[in-house]
């Protein structure tokens, strides 16, 4: 057996700097340094699993401002955007965030070739414009690049979709518009020239920019001059790459035995190396490391010297009630035939895969498809062997539930019909029956509202091969789970943002999360209420604080009101004795004045502080509501009173009137000639 890689395998030019840039920045980190990334940095699994190794994790654009603000000189943040790109709005957050927090910057990590479309996106926006983009609509790249085009836009996967929309009349836009048109950078060179055939005969005047990387077109054409070279192919990448899947989909179509992996490993566990391949090649996607191509060489390597090992074992006989797993060699819609690596065939009929009349074969399997099956019957006479795969499904399937039983497991299944005294609950291909008791749903309620929810189910009890399970019991674990995480966390002083939850006359209840406490109506306002209505109602959201609790009694005790919104602080953090403020008078008594100086702090104005002559009343002089300005002349701390004085600002303003010169008098005296 012969072994050749694919020269241009691995890593390209924009994954290579966006993976060195980030590795050197892990190297050179200070002492409390923190690194992420703007999702994955790169389709590879075993790349981004090393890197949560080293610390550096994923996160998503709306986690972006919160870590950005606990960035600080001795904790700095910094983050590093994929070499897909990002979206224009979430670049602007980041160019936000970066100017008003120093501790926290971004690394641009996009391919110049994507930051090339970007560009041309931008470029070419205008009402008069129609851009239109081949490539995958849900991936980051092609997600990104969309962004900037500020215009009429669509995008497509391939050429037959291109004239699909065409067709339905889906573009008919475009044909009023300047056509300007671009590619995914690790879009299939083939499929792009045919979509560019196709648009060129119905529009003379469109713009085609070829973005496609040209590291890609190398890459898909080394891929398809080895692969029709070689009797086995093995693709590494991601499964999240759409560059890997291209180079899948070229090999496949040229070699039949090309497999897919992430992992070296999977070469040896999936068992897919036969001794009848004598030259295999290697191709490996943008996003694969090189130490990871080079693992894969080794093992194959390996495998090699142990083949005559492999060999004896794959040559084993089959015996009735084995389970094996072969390899989908032919498929018809009556049923399939597999290579087992024996010397029989096996058989699998149509009604021992599934109970679906309606269902396609050819339309489930494919030549190349692993097929796990339970072996019914065995004859070296005619070479064949019968086998299920229902068995195999079915075994495996009710084994799941039997081990939830047992294991006291969680499951998640559709409630799919209302039955006598309960529901069916399917789990996988396993039905669950869940008595109405355990449902969860009121008594008198109809247990038609649950019907089609996804739920959580756990099974209580096997019965013959019945499963019976609890909806309500997982309910009550998860609660009961909240609950202890709540008490083991609360403290004096913690605050919780809750949900006003009922209203009695003595307070309110606030639900905290599963977990009520209680606001006394004395702790919801600094001022005297009559109920608590005055201040809440049921349904609104509001922040408080622990101020005791007893965790064995389950009582919480909370405060609403807060020493910032204490009137007398707000009062004493404003004022001053000697200070003048604009009163609202309030109330009047015999022997003086109340007036308002800020919402819920009022001060007396004595009656002989109102005017500089004796009154008689204070009516005589003030009117309720009226605004007047008075002289604070004392505070008392300890009881909280305030003193004012209207008589003392007359009396100053006298002063000053008193000790002016007579000339300056006169001269304010004296009329003004015409």
């Amino acid at each position: 057996m012969s072994v050749e890689i694919a020269k241009n395998a691995g890593f390209c030019f924009g994954v290579k700097r966006a993976t060195d840039s980030l590795e050197r920045a892990i190297e050179s980190k200070k002492d409390g340094e923190r690194i992420f990334t703007l999702g994955n940095l790169i389709h590879n699994d075993v790349y981004n699993n090393m890197l949560r190794e080293k610390g550096v994790f994923p996160i998503k654009i709306d986690e972006v401002a919160e870590i950005a603000n606990t960035a600080t000189p001795d904790s700095p943040v910094t983050l590093f955007i994929r070499a897909h790109g990002i979206p224009k709005q979430d670049e602007a957050l980041l160019a936000s965030l970066s100017e008003k927090k120093p501790s926290f910057r971004y690394v641009d990590c996009t391919c110049p070739y994507v930051k090339k479309i970007h560009r041309i996106a931008e470029q070419n926006s205008g009402e008069d414009r129609f851009f239109l983009l081949f490539g995958a609509a849900e991936h980051p790249e092609v997600v990104g690049i969309m962004s900037y085009a500020d215009c009429d836009k669509a995008v497509f996967s391939s050429a037959e979709e291109l004239e699909d929309m065409l067709k339905k009349g889906l573009l008919e836009k475009i044909g009023q518009k300047l056509p300007i048109i671009a590619s995914q950078t690790t879009q299939k060179m083939s499929e792009w020239k045919k979509s560019q055939k196709i648009f060129k005969k119905l529009y003379t005047n469109a713009q085609i920019f070829d973005t496609i990387c040209s590291v890609t077109e190398l890459r898909q054409n080394e891929a398809e001059e080895l692969s029709r070279t070689c009797d086995f192919m093995i693709v590494i990448g991601g499964k999240d790459s759409s560059n890997t899947a291209k180079l899948f989909s070229i090999c496949k179509k040229n070699c039949a035995n090309t497999v897919w992996i992430e992992d070296p490993g999977e070469l040896v566990t999936r068992d897919l190396i036969s001794s009848a391949h004598t030259k295999v090649g290697i191709a490996a996607g943008a996003s694969t490391p090189s130490g990871l191509i080079q693992e894969v060489y080794k093992t194959m390597s390996e495998i090699t010297e142990n083949f005559e090992e492999l060999l004896e074992s794959s040559l084993k006989t089959l015996n009735t009630g084995d389970t094996v797993v072969g390899t989908v060699t032919l498929v018809t819609d009556a049923e399939l035939q597999l290579d087992l690596g024996v010397n029989v065939t096996g058989i699998i009929k149509a009604e021992q895969i599934t109970d679906d009349a309606s269902v396609k074969l050819t339309e489930m399997f494919s030549k190349g498809d692993e097929v796990e099956a339970f072996v019914i019957r065995v004859s070296d006479i005619e070479g064949v062997a019968e086998l299920s795969k229902k068995r195999v499904d079915s075994d495996k399937n009710w084994q799941k539930i039997v081990l939830a039983c047992e294991n006291g497991d969680i499951l998640e299944g559709k409630v799919v019909e209302v039955v006598r005294g309960g529901v069916i609950v399917l789990v996988g291909a396993n039905r669950v029956f869940v008595p109405a008791s355990q449902t969860g749903v009121p008594k008198d309620n109809d247990l038609a509202e649950i019907k089609g929810n996804e739920v959580k189910v756990k099974v209580i009890e096997i019965k013959g091969n019945r499963a019976i399970g609890s909806i309500k019991a997982v309910a009550r674990e998860e609660r009961r789970a909240k609950e202890a995480a709540f008490w083991a966390s609360i403290e004096e002083g913690k605050v919780y943002t809750g949900c006003v939850k009922s209203l009695t006359a003595y307070g309110a209840f606030v639900d905290l999360g599963g977990v009520d406490g209680m606001v006394h109506k004395t702790e919801l306002s600094w001022r005297p209420i009559a109920t608590p209505a005055a201040v809440v109602e049921v349904g609104q959201e509001i922040t408080v604080f622990v101020k005791s609790f007893d965790a064995e009694k389950k009582r919480i005790s909370l405060g609403y009101k807060t020493e910032e919104t204490n009137p007398w602080y707000i009062f004493t953090g404003k004022y001053a004795v000697g200070d003048v403020a604009s009163v609202k008078i309030v109330n009047m008594m015999p022997f003086g004045a109340f007036a308002e100086i800020v919402e819920g702090v009022d001060g007396l104005i004595h009656i002989s502080q109102i005017a500089q002559q004796k009154i008689g009343k204070p009516a005589d002089v003030l009117e309720l509501g009226q605004v007047v300005d008075a002289k604070i002349i004392a505070i008392d701390e300890e009881k909280q009173k305030v003193s004012l004085s209207i008589r003392a600002l007359l009396d100053e303003a006298q002063a000053e009137a008193e000790a002016m010169p007579e000339e300056e008098v006169a001269e304010e005296a004296a009329p003004v000639e015409e």
